[in-house]
């Protein structure tokens, strides 16, 4: 027997605006869509037809699972929501093209207090907008309202998505070397982790998410609402470049954890590098909410990415090219530091993070201005 609609509603659960939250994204979703998508939207499940798959020799399959932690906070305070769609993707295939694979389809779940279609259609519109950027397709979906367990215009998301790479090509810290150079690559701003802190020192200092800052040249939120950088197209574009086959060896996604952690994870057991703070400047945001919170800019390197939002580790003769065309790719990049094998005293580095057993890394020097 089926639920009287307006009893449901009277429980706190609208699916009559879930209806027209779908109508509202589908032509958004709808061009994340090529021919290996069967079905369209609204079915039980999402359907990707992996014929293609066929033309591989051996296909490993890739998958990550993310959300946008609490900086969907802060676009509840503000009523902003068309930014953390990208967040969301980028926080999950960007996990996926860290081994060298290029994703195939994503899925996404929102949890809501009250469903605004409005609303829960920006977020979508934004995951799919990044989705077609990154080439992966969005085949399907939840969004759930939870009365009475969240707020009326509280949310969360969460995504998972699957990519596909060629078992030779895997990259990984099995690939290498010393002599390797490593390059890193540039931060959109805080992308999307250390949010618990960011908050904590905006409450700190009585400040408002409104409040222009002169430091920043915009509101708090807008800077801090930034989106994270979407890294997996130009890097599938110059992984597929003949000229430099081979020459990447592992990539390192800046995410939780900090800078040296998630580098120490794709880098061998015995290996070790310095990463030269000198090389590059940390962005204006996070120079300011440091000077806020009264924090050493040395002291957050485990809180957020401080500019850097992803690095390559790669062949040392080929170091050059590889950097040359991230730059034509829009990437900005420069080398942090170079992998050693020597022996050596590793106090003061981190070894390894998240259960993985991996390189040594620490931060030397002082930033650049």
């Amino acid at each position: 027997m089926s639920e009287n609609p307006s009893i449901y509603a009277q429980a706190g659960v609208d699916t009559a605006a879930g209806d027209v939250a779908v109508e509202l994204m589908k032509s958004a979703v709808a061009r994340t869509h090529g021919p290996e998508v069967l079905g369209g939207v609204g079915g039980f499940a999402g359907l990707f037809d992996a014929s293609a798959l066929t033309g591989y020799k051996r296909p490993l399959l890739a998958s990550s699972t993310d959300g946008v932690g609490t900086k969907v906070a802060i676009a509840q305070v503000l009523d902003k929501h068309d930014t953390i769609g990208q967040d969301l993707v980028a926080m999950v295939v960007d996990d996926i093209v860290v081994v060298g694979a290029k994703p195939l389809f994503m899925t996404d779940y929102i949890a809501c207090g009250k469903l605004v279609p409005e609303r829960i259609a920006a977020i979508v519109r934004g995951i799919a907008e990044a989705c077609e950027a990154t080439g992966t397709a969005l085949v399907g979906g939840e969004t759930a309202e939870h009365p009475g367990l969240l707020g009326v215009d509280d949310y969360d998301v969460a995504g998972a998505a699957v990519g596909v790479v060629e078992a030779d090509r895997l990259l990984g810290p099995d690939r290498v070397r010393d002599g390797d150079v490593v390059l890193a690559m540039g931060a959109s701003g805080l992308h999307s982790n250390g949010f618990s802190l960011v908050r904590h020192i905006m409450a700190g200092s009585d400040l408002l998410y409104t409040d222009h800052s002169a430091e920043l040249g915009a509101t708090y939120g807008e800077a801090l609402l930034v989106p994270t950088a979407l890294y997996t197209a130009p890097l599938l574009r110059v992984l597929d470049d003949p000229a430099l086959d081979g020459a990447i060896h592992s990539l390192s996604h800046v995410t939780g954890g900090g800078i040296a952690a998630n580098l120490a994870r794709v880098l061998p057991v015995g290996t070790w590098v310095e990463v030269d703070r000198q090389s590059w400047s940390p962005l204006p945001v996070f120079r300011h909410l440091a000077d806020l919170g009264g924090h050493s800019l040395e002291s957050l390197e485990g809180a957020w990415n401080l500019g850097i939002g992803m690095f390559a580790v790669v062949d040392g003769a080929r170091a050059g090219a590889v950097a040359d065309r991230l730059r034509a790719e829009g990437l900005t990049t420069w080398v942090a530091g170079t992998i050693s094998t020597s022996a050596r005293d590793f106090a003061g580095f981190e070894q390894g993070a998240k259960g993985v057993d991996g390189g040594a890394v620490r931060l030397v020097g002082s930033y650049a201005d």
